[in-house]
């Protein structure tokens, strides 16, 4: 393998490079070497060798050799190539051990060397075919068919040698493989000695004449004929078949030979009814024709029948898949027959059309279509016969034929056969064309086309489009022929190739100067070809002979010149036109034509030549007249008498083609440009067959369309079908129209352009595009009309004659009326009050009369007009000037639309058209720009009219889109005020936020299509609702609008109908993105605001409806990205992705955005707006479900962690907002749960705020303090309630007065409150552990004003609180805090006690309390919770200036000191 390598690299190499050459003896001449020379002897050598050596595949090594021997043109040595020979030679003429793939590899090695070395090789193949008096190999004998094949001119001279020794062998040959290579080898040399025969002259070996091949070759022709026809096997019949067709194609060329070839030429015919696979037979007839045709010898009649048949039967085959291959080589032999023998070929292809097959026809006519394109003369005389029997085929319903009509209808106008022209090959690929589109459109929107229609269709555009106008003749043909499809609707689809064909017509006239004249004669003879009587273009005349007319003067001099206007006027004049105007001349005919008999007068030509310039002014006075009077004085030359010409006068159609007018071109064109969709280069071909065409439908089109047309298509250009809006492209066709009129300054022309339109609209189908279209275009040209009384007639006429009960008649009537108003408002608005004016005179007594049936008819007919005259004006306000507009449109537009709709019943046109107009009116005026001063008076009555129907019919205006006129009508001045906002704002929600769900529609609703519908409706409703609101914050100059608007949100937010909050929230959407994107809507509101919006939606992010939760998250991103911008947060663009985020479809990655978006929003609020915030979040406590429930805790809790810092100061309010939503809230655990949050972050000030409440707690206060002392936070706060006690009353202690003077009544209770919260928190702390090592700071201040309280009854009896206690002594609470701490810091064993001692009752008693201090202090020191901090503790108070202290002191020392006693005494007593 490393070898076959590094050989490939050699082989790649080749002629890349150069050696230097040794130098030679003689000369001494040094030289170089071409390096690729040398590389290919290398190469070549080495592959020898490996063959030589049998390395590798010798396969692989044969081909890489053969590339080598076919790819250079050096060459080897003699020696080389005698091995290379002699190794292949070997491999071919093995017996065993080499494969069939390795001999064929060998043989195209030698095929391949004879390139260079050809002597070498034949000479080589030629002594092995004649070694040995046997059969040869089969492998030398295949060589020795390619190598003629390979090189037929150079095998010239071995003919003779080679055919000699295969005579030789020809008796050992059986069937078989032997047979085929020698059969392939007589068919090889035998093409070589033709392709000889043909091209001697290339040869370089002197010349042979034909008489030396024949005589070597007729002997083995001789004996295949007598020995091998009549082979069994499919195989030898194949083979044989190829051999004698070749020897045939050489024995042609000698004239003793030929009656035996006719002969054999018959039984080569009759192999088709013997073999099955007749393709090499077909190719061997191809090739004996074609040697036939080279030869020029004629063909015997039998014989060219006999090839007709046999090919006619094949014919049916042709047209299969299998056949396929077939097609080209037996069109050859048609074609081949055709030229030797063109009778016989046109009797069987006639025959062929007029009674064969379905396939056989197909087959003829794509014969018909080759010799179409024949250069044969004798055959092009024939093709008009055929073409004349092929016409009958137009007809046939098979959609093969069809094709096969419409393929050679192609190749004829490809030929350029002028000769076959009179059939109208383009009218009928047009009517093929109108043939399968009639079908779908006849079908309607469901139609099913079928297939081969659609691929008649498609190839009518392919010949079309593939015409080529350079032909000779084809301007004549097809001009202006092809003008005469492009207005009918039903060759639409063709208009594409059909502009381009018309465009190069165009383009091919004006380079080669030709003048614009009519057609041709004969091109009009072709034109009427085949035409029925009542489509030609020659009229009959009453008592004539129809006869040829042509409208060329005889001469220049007999006819003046005709104008470029007369002109066009021939050229695209309709049937029925006539020509206005004098007729010239008229008055100088006369005079000639009454000359007396002897003085020169007219010759008949010049009669001629005036009768038809007077048939052609016939139709139309004045000229009529005059030309009956010439044809009266031309009747003794003609024989007419004058009651002939008198009948003459009557209006008859010109003698034209049958060709459209420009105005009808130019609708046709307009209508097809401005529907570009589904064909966008549809409407690109009419845009650009209009700019080709600008001459001959109006002088003054051309500069105007020089400008627009490249406008409109550079706006296509680049655009699809869901980027290009339809009514944009409409506008910018109306607009090119308008445009192209105003340079025209024939009224008359324009008026013929309005005509045509209203002509067309006539034949355009009710309701559609085209017709909606058409409507828009006539207004268009009625605006730029200058013939005023024809515009207001076609105004009235349309008012007057439209059907109001049709709509598309009704809108239509609107589009011309309201398009004409563009340049004629006053003369249009003037038109239509009067119109209106004497409708409503009538419509009262019309409403009265008749029976009651009668009367309701009247009334629905009424109310139809009054609503279309409604949208009437709105539409002539649409489209009115703007400096026009203002001083009309009050009480001429808008009082006509209100007094229109007054009704006590509005129906369902009335309430629609009421809507269209107010607002098609509000937006007029808001298109005017700069109205100055302008109000509209009658704003407040429009807006009344409409609320008014909102609150009786709420869902109906959901249907009629009440709220889009709101809208539009809002914007204007006078402005509303701020009462009239919020009503506004009210009603508008009640009716959309309060509709039914869609489930409940379809349980009240039968049909469940209508309940669909409405939702659709009803959300509709809520954009234009959204809109509204839009509108009124842009409107209003103060901030109060914003409030306004979520103050009423907020009730339908916190509805408990979830579909009621769901639209809530979708109206809120769309006003806060509104407000995100124009920060003018909210003038700071927001950022006042912020807080309580922020826990309005907060409570919905949870909730059950997952279109709710994700929309109250859009909300608040909205929201965080408004404050982000006022407050000017750094991190303005992060928060902006997180709100980008919330589009996430991973639930994990949208349930983390929503936590950092909750973390985000809070951290903006406010610190002034924290208790707002917790009002409005904590407010849906109160009616929400467990989700919502649970959405408010995540709120609330990271809004205390997130703000800890930033609401000290609103530490209180915030405590005080939590306790109020404890006292009617069932959610009581979690309020507390944030009351721990806060004082974990906030411990003084919460403590500080709960002892500010009252001193009798209620069960919330309680409850609070208990859970306070259960959380972690119990010791702390237990703590800080001990320094409290201590702290109050300190600087009074100095005093000598009595407890009650010293402390005033406001501290006894900050001392009573701070004791009961201590022992709540006491009464609900878990660690005791903690509480005995407070002891010794807790015991002596609950003591101390347990002790200071002693006897001050009297004056706290005075305090309301203290009544409500119903508590006898202020010092029992204190002792119940005491005995409560006690509790938990001892055994149970002493505190009984204390109980049986009676320890509680004498500290109640002052005269007692030292005997309770003693007593306390002895339990105390037993129990073992005498510490020296407490008696460090109790020690400042022997020296106390109250009196009580040191009593107390004093019994507690007391009792110590007696302990201590007792205790050494008993020491002492066991020592």
């Amino acid at each position: 393998m490393r070898r076959m390598r590094a050989l490939r690299a050699l082989c790649s190499c080749v002629r890349s490079q150069s050696r230097p050459a040794r130098s030679e003896d003689r000369g001494g001449v040094t030289g170089t070497v071409p390096a690729a020379v040398t590389t290919f002897v290398a190469v070549g050598t080495s592959l020898l060798k490996r063959l030589q050596d049998h390395e590798g595949d010798r396969v692989e090594t044969y081909r890489e050799l053969e590339s080598v021997l076919w790819g250079d043109d050096g060459c080897l040595t003699s020696g080389v190539v005698n091995r290379l020979i002699a190794e292949a030679l070997s491999d071919m003429r093995a017996a065993q051990g080499v494969t069939g793939d390795v001999k064929m590899a060998a043989s195209d090695v030698l095929v391949a060397l004879a390139r260079s070395h050809f002597h070498f090789v034949m000479s080589e193949l030629q002594s092995h075919l004649k070694a040995m008096r046997k059969v040869p190999d089969e492998i030398v004998l295949l060589t020795l068919g390619k190598m003629a094949r390979s090189y037929a001119l150079r095998c010239i001279p071995f003919v003779g040698m080679t055919l000699l020794a295969l005579r030789t062998v020809l008796t050992q040959v059986g069937s078989g493989e032997v047979l085929h290579a020698i059969c392939s080898v007589l068919e090889q040399w035998s093409k070589g000695v033709s392709t000889y025969l043909c091209s001697w002259e290339q040869c370089p070996f002197p010349r042979k004449g034909v008489a030396q091949f024949c005589e070597a070759i007729y002997p083995v022709f001789r004996y295949v004929v007598a020995n091998w026809l009549d082979c069994k096997e499919e195989e030898d019949k194949q083979a044989v078949l190829g051999a004698v067709a070749a020897m045939l194609g050489v024995l042609l060329h000698e004239e003793q030979h030929r009656e035996q070839t006719w002969e054999q030429l018959l039984w080569l015919l009759q192999q088709y009814q013997e073999v099955r696979d007749n393709s090499r037979l077909t190719e061997s007839l191809s090739y004996v024709l074609e040697i036939l045709e080279g030869v020029q010898t004629p063909m015997p009649q039998g014989t060219a029948l006999a090839i007709s048949t046999a090919v006619r039967r094949q014919l049916p085959d042709v047209t299969e898949e299998a056949g396929l291959a077939q097609k080209a080589v037996l069109s050859r032999c048609i074609m081949l027959q055709a030229r030797m023998r063109p009778e016989e070929t046109g009797m069987f292809l006639h025959s062929q059309l007029s009674g064969g097959s379905e396939a056989g026809r197909v087959a003829a006519l794509g014969l018909l279509g080759a010799l179409a394109r024949a250069d044969a003369p004798a055959v092009r005389e024939k093709l008009p016969q055929l073409v004349e029997a092929m016409r009958a085929l137009c007809s046939d319903p098979s959609a093969q034929v069809r094709r096969a009509v419409l393929e050679f209808s192609r190749e004829l106008l490809s030929s350029g056969s002028q000769s076959c022209w009179p059939w109208d090959v383009v009218g009928h690929i047009f009517s093929e064309f109108s043939r399968t589109s009639g079908t779908l459109v006849a079908g309607g929107l469901f139609a099913w086309e079928n297939p081969e229609d659609g691929a008649i269709r498609a190839l009518c555009l392919d010949i079309v489009g593939s015409l080529d106008v350079t032909l000779r003749g084809m301007t004549k043909l097809l001009w202006p022929r092809l003008l005469q499809y492009v207005v009918p609707a039903q060759y639409s689809g063709m208009l594409i190739p059909l502009s381009r064909c018309l465009r190069a017509l165009v383009e091919r006239r004006e380079r080669a100067g030709c003048e614009e004249e009519e057609e041709e004669p004969d091109a009009m003879d072709s034109q009427e070809q085949g035409r029925s009587p009542s489509e030609c273009c020659c009229w009959v005349w009453p008592g004539v002979r129809p006869a040829r007319v042509s409208l060329r003067p005889t001469s220049p001099e007999q006819e003046p010149r005709k104008s470029k206007g007369q002109r066009q006027a021939l050229l695209l004049g309709t049937r029925g036109s006539a020509l206005r105007g004098p007729l010239p001349g008229a008055e100088a005919w006369l005079s000639c034509s009454q000359r007396s008999p002897g003085e020169p007068g007219l010759a008949p030509g010049r009669a001629g030549a005036a009768f038809i310039s007077c048939w052609a002014a016939l139709g139309s006075p004045p000229a009529s007249a005059t030309a009956a009077q010439l044809l009266s004085a031309l009747s003794p030359v003609w024989g007419y008498r004058r009651r002939e010409a008198r009948r003459l006068t009557q209006p008859f159609c010109l003698p034209t083609a049958r060709l459209p007018a420009p105005q009808a071109l130019l609708a046709r064109l307009l209508v097809v440009a401005a529907a570009p969709y589904p064909s966008r280069e549809r409407a690109v071909a009419a845009l650009q067959l209009l700019q080709a065409l600008h001459g001959r439908i109006h002088r003054g089109l051309g500069a105007a369309w020089a400008t627009e047309i490249p406008l409109l298509l550079q706006y296509l250009e680049g655009r699809t079908e869901s980027s290009l809006a339809s009514a944009e492209w409409e506008r910018r066709v109306l607009k090119f129209l308008r445009a192209s009129l105003e340079p025209v300054e024939d009224k008359a022309w324009t008026v013929g352009l309005s005509q045509e339109l209203s002509q067309r609209l006539g034949s355009s189908a009710a309701g559609s595009w085209e017709e909606l279209f058409l409507y828009k275009a006539l207004g268009t040209v009625l605006a730029a009309c200058q013939d005023l009384r024809h515009v207001q007639g076609q105004v009235l006429r349309f008012l007057q004659e439209t059907n109001p009960v049709e709509l598309s008649e009704a809108k239509g009537m609107i589009s011309v009326v309201s398009h004409a108003a563009e340049s004629h408002f006053h003369l249009v608005l003037g038109t239509v009050t009067m119109f209106s004016a004497a409708f409503t005179r009538d419509w009262s007594r019309q409403a009265s009369t008749g029976w009651e049936v009668q009367r309701r008819q009247k009334m629905e007919r009424t109310r139809t007009i009054r609503a279309a005259l409604m949208r009437t004006y709105s539409g002539i306000a649409l489209h009115a000037p703007k400096e026009q507009l203002l001083t009309c449109v009050d009480k001429e537009i808008m009082g006509n639309i209100l007094r229109l709709s007054r009704d006590k019943e509005r129906d369902l046109q009335l309430k629609l058209a009421l809507v269209q107009s107010i607002t098609e009116v509000s937006c007029a005026i808001q298109a005017v720009g700069d109205c100055g001063s302008f109000e509209l008076s009658l704003k407040q009555e429009a807006m009344r009219t409409l609320l008014d129907w909102i609150k009786r019919e709420p869902w109906d205006s959901l249907v009629y889109g009440v709220f889009q006129a709101l809208e539009e009508l809002s914007k204007l001045r006078p402005p509303l005020s701020g009462k009239e906002n919020g009503n506004l704002l009210a009603v508008c929600c009640q009716s959309v936020l309060s509709h039914p769900s869609e489930e409940q529609m379809k349980k009240g609703r039968k049909s469940v299509r209508a309940a669909v519908n409405m939702e659709l409706l009803h959300r509709r409703g809520m954009e234009d609702l959204g809109h509204l609101i839009e509108t009124l914050l842009e409107a209003e100059a103060t901030s109060a609008c914003f409030c306004k608007v979520f103050h009423v949100l907020k009730g339908w937010l916190t509805s408990a109908k979830e579909w009621e909050r769901e639209r809530a929230l979708r109206v809120c959407t769309h006003v806060l993105g509104a407000c995100k994107e124009r920060c003018e809507l909210t003038r700071g509101c927001p950022y006042k605001q912020f807080g309580s919006l922020v826990g309005l939606l907060g409570s919905l992010t949870s909730d059950c409806l997952d279109t709710c939760h994700q929309r109250a998250w859009v909300c608040l991103g909205y929201l965080l990205q408004m404050q982000a911008k006022s407050m000017k947060v750094p991190q303005a663009d992060e928060i902006r992705c997180l709100c980008e985020e919330l589009n996430s479809p991973d639930t994990e990655t949208f349930a983390e955005t929503c936590t950092q978006i909750t973390k985000a929003v809070c951290r903006c609020i406010p610190a002034a707006q924290a208790v707002d915030f917790l009002t409005a979040i904590l407010d849906s406590l109160l009616h929400v479900m467990p989700p919502r429930a649970r959405a408010v805790r995540k709120w609330v809790f990271i809004f205390l962690v997130e703000c800890r810092e930033e609401i000290v100061q609103e530490v209180p309010k915030i405590l005080n907002t939590l306790y109020s939503y404890m006292q009617q809230s069932t959610h009581r655990p979690f309020l507390l749960r944030a009351v721990f949050l806060l004082t974990r972050f906030h411990q003084e000030p919460v403590i500080s705020s709960l002892l500010q409440k009252s001193l009798l707690m209620d069960s919330d206060t309680v409850e609070l303090w208990r859970s306070l002392g259960r959380s972690i936070l119990g010791i702390q706060i237990l703590r800080c309630l001990v320094e409290k006690l201590n702290r109050a009353g300190n600087d009074r202690l100095g005093t000598d007065s009595s407890p009650c003077e010293q402390h005033s009544c406001q501290t006894a209770l900050e001392t009573l409150t701070i004791t009961r919260a201590i022992s709540e928190v006491v009464f609900a702390l878990r660690s005791t552990e903690e509480l005995r090592r407070l002891l010794p700071h807790l015991l002596p201040s609950l003591l101390r004003w347990a002790s200071e309280m002693l006897g001050g009854e009297r004056q706290l009896l005075l305090m309301t609180s203290w009544k409500q206690l119903h508590v006898e002594k202020p010092c029992r609470i204190f002792l119940s805090a005491i005995k409560l701490v006690l509790g938990k810091c001892m055994a149970q064993k002493w505190t009984q006690l204390l109980e049986i001692w009676g320890v509680w009752a004498r500290l109640e008693v002052p005269v007692a309390h030292p005997e309770g201090v003693r007593l306390l202090t002895s339990v105390l020191l037993n129990a073992g919770v005498v510490s020296p901090c407490l008696v460090k503790n109790l020690l400042p108070w022997l020296n106390s200036c109250s009196v009580q202290l040191r009593m107390t002191a004093t019994a507690f020392f007391a009792e110590i000191s007696r302990d201590r006693r007792t205790t050494g005494t008993s020491e002492r007593g066991r020592h």
